[in-house]
């Protein structure tokens, strides 16, 4: 055990998310979940689980053919032959990845910082969802879903709370002089899925930890400020052929949840608030985008990086689509080729990124990593001075 550093020091942390989903869950014969195994060779001080750390509305099926002739064999609980709804059915979600020999042994000895997103619950929820047309659920309350999903998360993966709002997943996270990590929750304040396109704004963030998250920047000491997000900024993430998941809906001037993040960019230019990386899993693939005012329509903003990997256990898919909005230029990505989806982790296609915090020069190094512990792609970012 070992707490975050008082004094200066090298930081390093592996970053990632999706475990267990679009149907791979644990084969034994193919050794489990070996990203973990990959990501625990680094020894990092901790790992940033972005979201999706289970899927529990994806059941599993015992076999599952590969186009290369060979079976995907799973590992099957009670709790992965259906969609989770009781209370012990979500904690069931939990459980089973921690069957897994690869999982126990990071977990053993590597701290987490966790997030959740949206299939701790079900794919693309909101929080006044009702599930009338999903057959597979009893329950169709959204709310009662969540809360049950939420209790079962904080059970399975402490984290500090506040007594004002039981459950509360976004929070501050320090580690030394060096690096403040800021987790922030994009499902659980959210409005209803729509086009994402109202000229007013939609909830996303919501107003109070919209403002949290303003007043912990700007008290920020830190050299580094990350910005967790459980959704990349401008990739294009739909649900259905009409409604928008996260806040990218297409080129154009702000509109709905993007009124949200531009407000925390506009809010960082302007508060002169230095050195901010936003890291971030969701894709299932992994990519390296360079936000600038320079090819943005929104241009109340100062450059910054967001850097995606994952998935850790799950399919593989990709590419997004890309909105102009804030002027996101793809630096890097890796990811299926065109007509390839839901690509099973035995194919190789599984990432997770590494983040190295130099003490003597303050240094950022971020590195794109596979889970056959391959470097893809990496880059070296300058911390401004703090004025």
């Amino acid at each position: 055990f070992r707490t975050a550093p008082m004094g200066n020091r090298d930081v390093s942390f592996v970053w990632s998310g999706d475990t267990a989903g679009q149907g791979w869950g644990i084969d034994e014969d193919r050794g489990g979940m070996t990203t973990y195994a990959t990501m625990q060779g680094h020894a990092p001080d901790f790992f940033l689980h972005s979201g999706d750390t289970v899927y529990a509305d994806g059941p599993l099926q015992e076999e599952v053919a590969l186009d290369d002739g060979t079976v995907w064999k799973n590992v099957i609980t009670p709790a992965k032959t259906k969609v989770a709804e009781t209370l012990d059915e979500f904690r069931g979600q939990h459980l089973y990845n921690y069957m897994d020999k690869n999982v126990q042994a990071f977990n053993a000895a590597v701290p987490m910082i966790s997030q959740w997103d949206d299939h701790e619950v079900t794919n693309n929820w909101y929080p006044d969802e009702v599930l009338a047309s999903d057959d597979r659920y009893t329950e169709k309350s959204m709310q009662v879903l969540a809360a049950r999903a939420a209790h079962a998360f904080h059970e399975m993966m402490p984290t500090r709370q506040v007594l004002s709002e039981p459950n509360r997943v976004y929070r501050k996270v320090s580690y030394g002089p060096l690096l403040d990590i800021f987790v922030i929750d994009m499902r659980t304040y959210r409005g209803d899925n729509t086009a994402n396109t109202e000229t007013e704004g939609t909830p996303f963030l919501g107003a109070e930890q919209l403002a949290w998250l303003k007043r912990e920047m700007v008290n920020s000491t830190a050299t580094w400020k990350v910005i967790a997000s459980d959704m990349p900024i401008g990739m294009m993430v739909r649900d259905g052929d009409t409604n928008m998941e996260n806040g990218a809906n297409g080129d154009g001037p702000v509109l709905g949840r993007e009124k949200d993040i531009a407000a925390v960019l506009s809010f960082i230019k302007t508060a002169d608030i230095a050195n901010t990386v936003w890291l971030t899993a969701d894709v299932h693939y992994t990519a390296a985008h360079h936000y600038s005012p320079d090819r943005a329509v929104f241009q109340d903003f100062d450059p910054f990086w967001e850097f995606v990997s994952g998935p850790l256990h799950a399919g593989t898919f990709g590419p997004s689509t890309y909105d102009n909005t804030f002027g996101p230029e793809v630096r890097f990505a890796k990811h299926p080729e065109e007509g390839q989806a839901n690509l099973p982790p035995s194919d190789g296609l599984q990432f997770f990124g590494k983040v190295d915090i130099a003490a003597d020069t303050g240094v950022m190094t971020v590195r794109l990593m596979d889970s056959a512990d391959v470097e893809l792609w990496s880059v070296e970012l300058e911390p401004k001075s703090v004025t």
